[in-house]
């Protein structure tokens, strides 16, 4: 019998689902603040459906797209989880109730956004495109 997609998944579970080792989840929990499984008496793990999500985005932030653990950390710091953990699920809604979402507000009807920043970080990106052409024309 399958279980509830809301229902908590073990360590073994969601490494499955994730396509990653258990250790794997246990070393990322070392490195992202943001992986919080909730951890029951004798200190088993049991993950959320969102927290699922955020490892799936995890996984493949670093081994589908190459970014580093610390461009990782960077880019949830930049766009916030919610954004970041729909690499996960591109399809899924994350409901963030820890805080952790990102602290930037959409513009709201009459105010101009950043467009100097808005240049800037268009910039950051067709460097870094060009970066990975690069790469891959190795």
């Amino acid at each position: 019998m399958a279980k509830s997609p809301s229902a908590f998944r073990t360590i073994s579970e969601a490494a499955e689902e994730v396509g990653a080792p258990q250790h794997v989840l246990r070393f990322w929990e070392t490195k992202f603040d943001f992986i919080t499984p909730v951890k029951r008496a004798g200190g088993r793990r049991f993950y959320r459906p969102d927290d699922v999500m955020v490892l799936k985005a995890v996984r493949r932030l670093l081994h589908d797209e190459g970014l580093t653990i610390r461009g990782v950390q960077r880019l949830v710091r930049d766009q916030g989880l919610a954004r970041v953990a729909t690499y996960g699920d591109p399809s899924a809604t994350l409901e963030i109730d820890s805080g952790l979402s990102s602290t930037s507000e959409a513009p709201t009807a009459g105010s101009a956004p950043d467009f100097d920043r808005l240049t800037q970080v268009l910039t950051e990106l067709e460097e870094a495109h060009a970066r990975l052409e690069a790469v891959l024309r190795r």
